[in-house]
């Protein structure tokens, strides 16, 4: 019984073996022929590292802001008899804009004003006297401060009227006009806005480590979603003294021609502040870069042969990227075809689908 087990054994043993033999040797034909067999190059498109000038710019987020507006109000209550002010009109300062109800205090004025021409006629008489020496001292001061006294009631009623006959402060645009004739208005009772909208500032703030960069009168450039591609240059015109002690940033004021009224306040707006241009700075597609958690890295063209390349880069304008350190000018980059690439990869140069490289792209839709 066990010479037949030990027989079966070996018998099994022998078929094992003769299987794993070969298929080991099909299996070392198999290495062999790939090994004799030469990779197809890999198809890529390329684009040459080059020398360019490279504009500069401190870019932040701002608010539009008029160069003067206000909420034209009432100092007096009473009932509107006039609007002159038209929903969005340019008006010249002074304009007349409403007029509230004066009836009551004309007519108290003119009582006023005969009570100051009665108190100069009694001061006239009053001083004839005192020359004469036919009044006293006293009923020539009488004489003078009644008639100083209507005099200041008059004044003092006219200045009540003028308040109630509202005119612009400074020229401008209105917004909405919501008041009308008949109506009763309070005291601070908002009437509608008014707005100096040429020139118009821009108020931004940059991290407090650009400071040192920032000067009064430096160009601005200004980018708002209103008019894509369209570009409103500025100058800087005021610098806050002072960093905030939250956000450690500094505010500042640009101020920007507006002749047009294209940009309105409350707009935000895309702020470049123009900084001195790097000259021979090295400028690559951002499609070459490809990124690791260990670095940015590119695969150079050399002789038909791709070898991959640690950079550094710097700030990006559209589909260009500032290339630091690790290249040099001319030297020729893959742009597209990267994840089939490997260090020593064969590769064949195809440019009709290279990926654009514009500093300014443009959406198809804009």
């Amino acid at each position: 019984m066990t010479k037949r087990i030990l027989i079966t054994a070996l018998v099994a043993l022998a078929v094992l073996g003769a299987i794993f033999g070969t298929k080991y040797s099909a299996m070392q034909k198999a290495q062999a022929a790939m090994a004799g067999m030469k990779l197809q190059p890999v198809t890529v498109s390329v684009a040459t590292v080059a020398d360019a000038t490279w504009s500069n710019a401190l870019v932040a987020v701002g608010s539009l802001e008029s160069f003067r507006g206000i909420t034209v109000k009432s100092e007096l209550a009473g009932t509107v008899r006039e609007v002159s002010a038209s929903s969005g009109a340019v008006v010249a300062q002074g304009a007349p804009l409403v007029r509230i109800d004066t009836s009551t205090e004309e007519a108290q004025l003119a009582g006023l004003e005969a009570q100051a021409r009665l108190a100069e006629i009694n001061l006239n008489r009053a001083r004839d006297l005192r020359n004469s020496g036919s009044n006293t001292r006293g009923e020539l001061d009488t004489a003078e401060a009644t008639f100083a006294s209507a005099q200041a009631a008059v004044a003092q009623l006219r200045t009540l009227i003028a308040k109630k006959n509202i005119s612009a402060p400074f020229a401008g645009r209105l917004g909405i006009v919501k008041v009308y004739p008949g109506q009763y208005i309070a005291v601070g009772d908002p009437l509608f806005v008014l707005e100096s909208i040429d020139p118009i500032h821009v108020d931004f703030s940059l991290p407090q480590q650009d400071l040192s960069r920032l000067s009064v009168g430096q160009a601005v450039r200004l980018l708002v979603d209103a008019y894509p591609g369209e570009r409103f240059d500025g100058a800087i015109t005021a610098i806050s003294p002072r960093v905030s002690d939250t956000t450690r940033s500094v505010d500042l004021r640009a101020t920007l021609p507006n002749a047009s009224g294209s940009l309105r306040p409350g707009m935000y707006a895309r702020v470049e502040v123009l900084l001195a241009p790097t000259e021979h700075a090295l400028v690559l597609p951002a499609s070459a870069i490809v990124h690791n958690p260990y670095g940015e890295t590119v695969y150079v063209v050399e002789k038909g042969v791709a070898s991959q390349r640690f950079i550094k880069t710097g700030p990006q304008q559209g589909d260009l990227v500032l290339v630091l350190s690790g290249l040099k000018a001319g030297d020729q980059v893959v742009t597209s075809g990267q994840i089939k690439l490997r260090n020593g990869s064969e590769v064949r140069v195809d440019n009709s689908a290279a990926p654009l490289a514009n500093p300014a792209p443009k959406p198809s839709e804009s």
